[in-house]
């Protein structure tokens, strides 16, 4: 049979009963003496007092099971845990050391729901138990039902192992933080609606800001059940998603109360919101999970709820600084496109009349050197030109022959003129011979 399984109890043995004779007779004394000797008496046998009434292993494990768990009932020990070991079952068995002794220990896997991690050897605990006797071996052991490490031990553990796992996912680098919107028009609160946090959030926002809405999204914020119902209420705010802001916290409390907000699934949930979030859990002492995933970390509720919304008259003062300043800017800017649309008119007028200089110089020199090409400042000259009557000019001894008529353009008109002898200079030839 398995350790920690139980046997039906055996059936207890009757107890014989045998007569004993009296070892000496009363003696009387005196002249009128007379002996008398006693009738036998019944005497009980105590079981086990001979070989004859010796009762069975399994009786005197009943009873001594019996004794113990009378004579203990549920009690804290305090000891150095050693040789642990979880079945796959589920189930817990250790031994409890101290200086110079040491008792067997089981924890059920149904009672394993309040322990934060898993316990290891040479860990110094707590433990509250029933004193008992595992009858199958015959042994003195203890029924844990609630374990304790002495100072932080066994939390400390599980938040550093859930830690070392978001670290590895990146949910806490300082990278994917998101800024918190300045001016939000709702806020979304998951808390307890019975809790003070809530009343602290609600006083603090309607002071600072009361044209912010809130909205409450109610969940258990400590006890069993709680780490889901604050997974529950982070899915349901995702999924709305017609808020600003999200707040998630509670107030102070021992570390068992905060402790739904270090569950690993909550941490994953508030980190994977589409909407910027803010923990507010406990007091400014008080960091969990939450304030490590959050976009933003609170030390209080009311600490959460100015962060998250201005001061309404703040708000509308440098609202009005803004505008006064973008009039200005404006007034400036305005300004300045005047000064330059003037100096830069200023410049164009300055270009166009120096291009206008340029190109009349250009001009003019261009025009007195086709003056000095033209014809007509040949002819002003003193030449002229003989041209036929078909206006070709006669440029060449060899275009006239006595007798021709020809026009002699002058400088101030025409003369009609007729050849009478042709002379060609010395080396040319006639082509009209």
């Amino acid at each position: 049979m398995k350790r920690g399984s139980r046997r039906p109890a055996p059936k207890t043995e009757p107890l014989d009963l045998q007569l004993f004779p009296v070892a000496e007779p009363p003696r009387a004394y005196g002249p009128r003496a007379s002996i008398a000797v006693a009738a036998p008496v019944a005497v009980p046998q105590i079981p086990g007092a001979s070989p004859e009434s010796a009762i069975s292993v399994e009786l005197l494990t009943q009873q001594a099971k019996a004794v113990v768990e009378g004579a203990f009932p549920r009690i804290w020990i305090r000891g150095e845990i050693s040789d642990f070991k979880s079945y796959r079952s589920g189930h817990w068995y250790f031994s409890l050391r101290g200086a110079a002794a040491q008792i067997k220990c089981v924890m059920w896997l149904r009672d394993q729901r309040g322990v934060p991690a898993l316990p290891e050897d040479g860990m110094q605990v707590v433990v509250l138990g029933q004193p008992t006797v595992y009858p199958a071996q015959g042994s003195l052991q203890v029924t844990v039902t609630a374990i304790d490490a002495v100072g932080d031990g066994l939390w400390r553990k599980a938040l550093e192992e859930s830690t070392a796992r978001l670290r590895a996912d990146g949910l806490l680098e300082p990278s994917r933080k998101r800024a918190l919107p300045r001016f939000p028009r709702r806020v979304a609160v998951i808390t307890s609606p019975d809790g003070a946090a809530l009343h602290d959030i609600i006083a603090v926002m309607q002071r600072r800001c009361p044209t912010v809405e809130i909205v409450l999204v109610p969940a258990k914020v400590q006890g069993e059940g709680a780490p889901a119902d604050l997974v529950r209420a982070i899915a349901c705010v995702t999924r709305w998603a017609a808020v600003d802001t999200v707040i998630i916290g509670r107030g102070g409390g021992a570390r068992e109360d905060l402790w739904a907000f270090n569950s690993e699934a909550v941490a994953r949930a508030l980190a994977e919101c589409a909407i910027p979030t803010i923990s507010a859990v406990g007091h400014e002492v008080d960091v969990t999970l939450c304030d490590l995933v959050a976009d933003h970390r609170a030390a209080t509720p009311s600490a959460a709820a100015e962060a998250a919304v201005p001061v309404l008259a703040d708000v509308r003062a440098e609202a009005a600084s803004m505008l006064l300043a973008l009039r200005e800017a404006l007034v400036r800017q305005v300004q300045r496109r005047r000064d330059r649309v003037e100096r830069v008119a200023r410049d164009l007028r300055v270009g166009v009349a120096r291009g206008a200089e340029r190109r009349s110089a250009k001009v003019n020199a261009i025009a007195g050197r086709l003056n000095a090409l033209s014809p007509l400042a040949t002819l002003a000259r003193g030449y002229a030109v003989a041209r036929d009557d078909s206006g070709a000019t006669l440029g060449s001894t060899s275009d006239f022959a006595p007798a021709r008529d020809f026009n002699l353009l002058l400088r101030d008109g025409t003369v009609r003129a007729t050849t009478r002898s042709v002379h060609p200079a010395p080396g040319t030839t006639d082509q009209n011979k």
